[in-house]
């Protein structure tokens, strides 16, 4: 095992590339926080697309071009994104030492390949991606130990009363459980006492769920606070969640297309709902069983 950490002189810099994806951004905070607690003395910069900045709130945020990597100096980069422009950044930041997992194209770029997590952590399993995120560390030369909840920092919630957060949007079709349900299970929430609040992106169309608060393209910093003060999360498997389970907020996750061992809320109390033929499948007595077993109260 290539320890570049100990190589590393006090006081370095090392360069994160995360570049985008909100659920991704919030799960590469556990690594984040583990190198920080092993190494406090080193700088930390996270390259990231500016929508996302907010969920490294806290670290020094770094700009993806790459005048802006390279005016860093770090002497480590590390890829943690493994696309091609994360790729390129990676090369362009001119650091001494790149690091990478070997999976990712052009991974030529880098003077250290991680190898894949189920061989850094000793398991013959799938692993969930905070995990997979993670192992690059402990590759790196932090000792092995238990993968923390994601760190995230909010302001107070604006919202004093007792909230749940329903998000039913998705990036595709088999990632979204019906309207019809989601608004089924927003009014038995009213009617146990808890205000179902609406969370919709830029994309999403809330118009079917004009009976409710809604709040629709808010800037993350005001999604954390809105996530970190409700009461209980409900939705399909999103970045909105992880940001949820990120403050340990009940969680029920509903899965279509998408794999819940890799995705699933990391680090909270949660119930996560698939069925075999498809989301649409999961009945909403399913996912009301869900919500009581997880004894929110309002």
């Amino acid at each position: 095992m290539d320890d570049l950490l100990s190589r590393l002189p006090p006081g370095s810099r090392v360069a994160v590339i995360r570049l985008r994806s909100l659920g991704d951004c919030a799960l590469t905070t556990p690594a984040l926080s583990l190198l920080e607690s092993f190494r406090p003395d080193l700088e930390i910069g996270v390259v990231v697309d500016r929508p996302f900045a907010a969920v490294f709130e806290g670290w020094r945020i770094l700009e993806p071009n790459a005048a802006a990597v390279a005016r860093f100096r770090p002497s480590l980069s590390i890829n943690l994104h493994g696309g091609t422009r994360s790729m390129w950044l990676t090369a362009a930041s001119r650091a001494r030492m790149r690091a990478g997992f070997a999976h990712h194209r052009y991974s030529f770029v880098y003077s250290t390949r991680i190898p894949r997590a189920q061989e850094i952590l000793r398991v013959d399993r799938k692993v969930h991606t905070a995990e997979h995120l993670a192992s690059a560390m402990f590759y790196l030369g932090v000792p092995q130990t238990e993968i923390p909840r994601a760190k995230l920092i909010a302001a107070p919630s604006p919202i004093p009363a007792p909230y749940a957060v329903i998000h039913p949007f998705a990036s595709a079709s088999g990632k979204t459980w019906p309207a019809g349900k989601f608004i089924e299970i927003s009014q038995r929430l009213r009617e146990s006492g808890l205000d179902p609040i609406i969370l919709a992106g830029p994309t999403d169309e809330p118009a079917q769920f004009h009976h409710y608060q809604t709040w629709r393209n808010e800037p993350i910093e005001r999604v954390k606070s809105l996530l970190a003060g409700a009461q209980l999360f409900v939705g399909n498997d999103s970045g909105p969640a992880h940001i949820a389970a990120a403050f340990g907020i009940p969680i029920v996750m509903l899965f279509g297309e998408s794999d819940p061992v890799i995705w699933a809320p990391w680090r909270t109390e949660s119930q996560v709902l698939t069925a075999p033929y498809g989301i649409g499948a999961i009945s909403t007595d399913r996912v009301w069983s869900a919500i009581e077993s997880l004894k929110v109260k309002a």
